[in-house]
């Protein structure tokens, strides 16, 4: 199990997500980044305008993901 934060994976708070894949903490950072959308809270609002920049440019969203996931991997195992 590996544990990283909504800020590491380009959101705006510290909350925690722990998961076994790095699929798995990319879901639960999605549902989350929702649940602060439907908040309407402004930080959140702000890091997901970032993100959907960055999608714009699908060579550039790819080099993050595969930046995010060699960060987890490079994560060690959490209790």
């Amino acid at each position: 199990m590996k544990t990283m934060t909504c800020n590491q994976l380009g959101g705006a708070c510290e909350r925690e997500f722990s998961a076994e894949t790095f699929e798995e903490i990319a879901e639960m950072s999605k549902r989350h980044g929702m649940e602060m959308f439907q908040k309407g809270d402004k930080a959140h609002l702000e890091a997901m305008n970032k993100m959907q920049e960055l999608m714009q440019n699908p060579g550039a969203m790819n080099n993050w993901f595969d930046d995010k996931r060699k960060e987890f991997e490079a994560l060690p195992e959490s209790e």
